[in-house]
C-alpha cells in the first residue's frame, strides 16, 4: 500500500511515496524512537523515573515472537526512513479469545496528520483478517479526535468508554474502546465450520 505525500503544498509536482511493509530488525531503532517520544511526552517529569523504557533487544524479540504467532507488525516508510508503525497483539491470552486482536499505531511526530495512519490501519486490518483473526479492538484516548475519526472511517464502532483510566499530561484521561469485525467476523465459525 502506498500514498503520495506532498512535500511542499506550493509545489504539487514534488511528492514522495509512503510504503507500508512488514517490519524488519533494522527498523527497531526508528520504532523505539517514535514510541519513546509518544510515551515520554505524556509523563510528568517527576513520574519519568517510574517508567522503564523498553530496550532495543526487547523490541526485536517481541517483533519476532509476533511473527511466529501470525501477528502482523508493519512499518510506514518514506524515502527509506520509518515514519510510523502498527502491530496487533492478542486481545487476551485465554484460548477463547484467540480470534481477537488489539492494535497499536504510532506515527513519527513530524509526520502526524499527513495520512500515515490512514495507510497503516487498513493494511493492519487486512493482514489480521488474512491471518484468520475475526475481531480487532482499539483503545483510544478520548481526546484524540483524529484517531477516533480514522477508526470510524475504517469501520470501527465505539463499544465502550473507560473513564479516568490513564494519567498523563498531568491529568486523568479517558479511553474509548472501538471494535470492528475482520473477514467474516462472527457470521461463520472458525476453521470453516458453519
Amino acid at each position: 500500500m502506498t500514498l503520495e505525500l506532498e512535500t511542499d503544498p506550493t509545489a504539487p509536482s514534488q511528492s514522495q511515496r509512503i510504503v507500508v511493509r512488514a517490519s524488519r530488525d533494522e527498523d527497531v531503532d526508528a520504532m523505539l524512537a517514535i514510541y519513546l517520544h509518544h510515551v515520554r511526552k505524556g509523563l510528568d517529569p517527576k513520574d519519568a523515573p517510574l517508567y522503564e523504557a523498553p530496550q532495543k533487544e526487547d523490541l526485536k524479540r517481541r517483533r519476532k515472537n509476533m511473527g511466529k504467532h501470525r501477528l502482523p507488525h508493519l512499518v510506514a516508510e518514506l524515502e527509506r526512513t520509518v515514519i510510523g508503525y502498527a502491530y496487533a497483539v492478542p486481545f487476551r491470552k485465554r484460548p477463547a479469545y484467540r480470534y481477537v486482536v488489539k492494535h497499536s499505531i504510532y506515527v513519527d511526530p513530524s509526520h502526524l496528520h499527513r495520512g500515515v495512519g490512514r495507510l497503516l490501519l487498513p493494511a493492519l486490518i487486512d493482514a489480521c483478517a488474512a491471518a484468520g483473526f475475526r475481531q480487532m479492538i482499539g483503545y483510544i484516548d478520548a481526546s484524540n479526535t483524529p484517531s477516533l475519526k480514522l477508526h470510524e472511517a475504517c469501520g470501527f464502532a465505539q463499544v465502550g468508554y473507560l473513564s479516568s483510566v490513564g494519567f498523563k499530561y498531568g491529568r486523568w484521561t479517558d479511553s474509548i474502546i472501538m471494535q470492528r469485525s475482520l473477514g467474516p467476523g462472527a457470521t461463520t465459525l472458525p476453521g470453516g465450520r458453519d
